[in-house]
């Protein structure tokens, strides 16, 4: 038998990259650490539930649907949102997930021999994409936990086609102002596309926190990403969009891949959009837990990063891999950070009150087993 020659046909840049490998199933991750039950706090999800409206669709869906094809270019869901959001419906290219979005943005504008610039600590998927389509990623040392505008400006030469700027960061929390992304803009000039990651835009609460799509008349170089995964708990349904200008929209129009958005995510979304009572449910839960794990971490003296982002981030005195599998058999899974470039760190996500005052209890236990003596201690003897 003939054996396929892959040596020569893959790409040397996608022998070189490692892929991603996502967690096992619950039931699997329970059996695997002998815990009873498991409260995810590593994705950023929604611990509401999809709001109302939406889960009564979903609730009352059609099975005879599942056999038609979804709209092919989400008409009825783009024109909800370009209402909503005040532009026309050309201006709207949704995906499935805003993984899908970043990727039609870089087959738009990016060939192997041109680069993108980012920061080097954020989401991970623009670098990642860029690197497994063949094009260089640039990036730029945050600044006190935020985005550098100097260091990014830096990296910018003839070649660079997309500054990503995730605004608030994930996993950070830090965000722009206004005024600050304006002098960016201003300094980047026009040659270059700016790509504003607004996926937890509807958390903020905040005065000076921009409106990418604002901008966007002053500004026709810059793209906004944002998704339903986030505030609006669709996240399993994999539904994001961009906004642009019309002429950048018809570029990037040419790279998305139509049907690839389902016809329950379009659905869930439509009734899901705009819901701004259970935005401010949502706020307000996050504004709790946020609360708790601050004063958690005050009490045992842990350097935390809070926001009004539903996540986290908490800087722990040993291995973040560690504290991940002790704190599983408590049933708590956390995001460990160290192959976010974030070693020691841990980023939380924010839950319900009952899940985020177990969490606490989790976390303290975990911290005075490593420093103390106590009969606790012995039973995390693997310390």
């Amino acid at each position: 038998m003939n054996l396929c020659n892959l040596e020569a046909l893959v790409p040397q840049y996608v022998r070189q990259f490692e892929a991603y490998i996502p967690s096992p199933p619950d039931d699997e991750l329970q059996q695997m650490f002998g815990c009873s039950r498991l409260i995810r706090m590593n994705n950023n999800e929604n611990p509401l539930g999809p709001p109302p409206a939406a889960a009564a669709f979903l609730q009352s869906f059609d099975p005879a649907l599942v056999s038609r094809y979804p709209s092919g270019d989400c008409r009825p869901l783009r024109a909800r949102l370009a209402d909503y959001l005040g532009v026309t419906p050309s201006q709207v290219i949704l995906g499935n997930g805003a993984n899908e979005v970043i990727a039609f943005v870089i087959k738009a504008f990016c060939q192997q021999g041109d680069n993108i610039v980012t920061a080097d600590r954020t989401f991970a998927v623009y670098e990642w994409i860029a690197r497994f389509s063949g094009v260089d990623a640039r990036l730029a040392p945050l600044n006190d936990f935020g985005f550098d505008e100097e260091g990014l400006l830096a990296r910018v030469d003839s070649r660079t086609k997309l500054v990503f700027i995730c605004n608030p960061n994930n996993p950070t929390g830090t965000w722009w102002s206004r005024d600050r992304l304006i002098r960016f803009m201003e300094r980047l000039g026009p040659n270059h596309i700016v790509v504003l990651d607004e996926a937890y835009a509807e958390f903020m609460d905040q005065p000076d926190y921009p409106d990418g799509i604002s901008l966007l008349s002053r500004f026709p170089n810059l793209i906004i990403f944002r998704t339903f995964s986030k505030m609006y708990a669709l996240a399993g349904l994999r539904i994001g969009y961009l906004v642009g200008t019309e002429q950048v929209t018809d570029i990037v129009r040419k790279t998305a891949i139509v049907y690839s958005v389902n016809t329950l995510a379009q659905s869930a979304a439509l009734a899901a959009l705009g819901d701004q009572t259970f935005i401010t449910a949502t706020r307000s839960l996050v504004q709790e837990g946020q609360q708790m794990l601050a004063a958690q971490c005050a009490e045992l003296k842990l350097p935390i990063l809070t926001s009004d982002c539903n996540f986290a981030m908490i800087k722990l005195p040993f291995s973040d891999t560690l504290a991940y599998r002790l704190l599983m058999q408590q049933g708590y899974m956390v995001r460990t950070m160290t192959g976010f470039r974030f070693p020691g760190w841990i980023r939380v996500s924010i839950a319900g009150r009952e899940a985020m005052q177990g969490f606490c209890t989790a976390l303290s236990r975990l911290v005075h087993s490593r420093t103390d003596q106590s009969p606790l201690a012995k039973v995390y003897g693997v310390f």
